[in-house]
């Protein structure tokens, strides 16, 4: 099953605590992944922003949240939620779901869901209505950052398919070193070694090479291409190759890659967009914002 919004999860949370003994989020964590019956891919799925919490665990957090705003929770102590009477007595009607809808009935949860700093900021749910529904603050935030990214990935392949050959060699070479590899580079030109358009000395005494090569296609790249280039790579005496395009690789590309004797390193159009953005190459920065969160160590007393 898809990993589950922060509504459709406030009704099994709060069944979990129903017993009135206090629990442990990361107790509660495993007992709500089983549940929902996620996949070892679903509970460990990041956050786009974040290095180390999980979408299940971000939407947990917004349904604890809400639920405590409610008066249906409370925190005893850190990392630590239990139940309230208030909250006892709901979970003996087994509601079936939980949302905004249902929490509209609570007073403390008016006051807060109503509350607004100026007239201009509304609430997200209250603003863009049943649209979306379940979608936490965070999730309509990457929700906007995924399809403004896509966007732009589209807007540079136009780009760089509309400039010179030449000049998409040496933005490559100029992604690659951003990427931490080589601090010597050139563009051999076209040779037609083997299709190879540049090498990078990875390291100062020059002791090891990256070859590359860089193609503009429209249509999918054969394997032969990708063959050709390996051979090349043999007549170097290089071990290490990369093959980038702005199209993408056939299958059996891809495969052969993955054998022992090809150390040949396929990006496509795709990857290679997402690297500029990622390593500011062809791109700048037009906006910045920085989320925040109570810091709990601050609190402790």
């Amino acid at each position: 099953m898809d990993i589950p919004d922060f509504e459709t999860i406030m009704a099994p949370l709060l069944n979990t605590v129903k017993d009135g003994k206090e629990y442990a989020m990361t107790d509660i964590e495993n007992k709500l992944i089983q549940h929902f019956d996620l996949s070892e891919e679903e509970r460990n799925q990041l956050k786009p922003s974040s290095s180390h919490e999980t979408i299940f665990q971000n939407r947990m957090r917004w349904a604890r949240f809400y639920l405590k705003k409610a008066g249906l929770l409370e925190d005893p102590r850190r990392g630590h939620t239990k139940i309230t009477s208030q909250g006892i007595e709901v979970a003996k009607t087994n509601p079936q779901r939980i949302d905004i809808k249902f929490l509209m009935q609570f007073q403390p949860f008016v006051e807060f869901y109503s509350k607004k700093k100026s007239p201009e900021i509304e609430r997200p749910m209250v603003q863009y209505g049943e649209n979306f529904a379940g979608y936490t603050p965070e999730d309509l935030i990457i929700e906007g950052y995924q399809e403004l990214r896509a966007n732009l990935q589209k807007e540079l392949l136009d780009r760089l398919e509309n400039n010179s050959p030449q000049f998409f060699e040496r933005l490559v070479l100029e992604l690659i070193r951003k990427m931490g590899y080589g601090i010597d580079h050139k563009v051999l030109g076209r040779t037609g070694d083997g299709g190879i358009d540049g090498v990078i000395k990875e390291d100062k005494l020059g002791l090891d090479e990256i070859y590359f090569q860089a193609k503009r296609w429209k249509n999918t790249v054969p394997i032969h291409q990708v063959r050709d280039f390996g051979g090349a790579l043999l007549g170097k005496k290089s071990k290490k190759g990369i093959f980038i395009t702005t199209s993408d690789f056939s299958s059996d590309a891809y495969e052969y890659v993955k054998t022992p004797d090809a150390k040949i390193v396929l990006i496509n159009g795709d990857q290679l967009t997402q690297y500029m953005i990622d390593y500011d190459v062809g791109v700048q920065t037009a906006e910045t914002y920085s989320l925040k969160k109570i810091d709990e160590d601050y609190f402790e007393s």
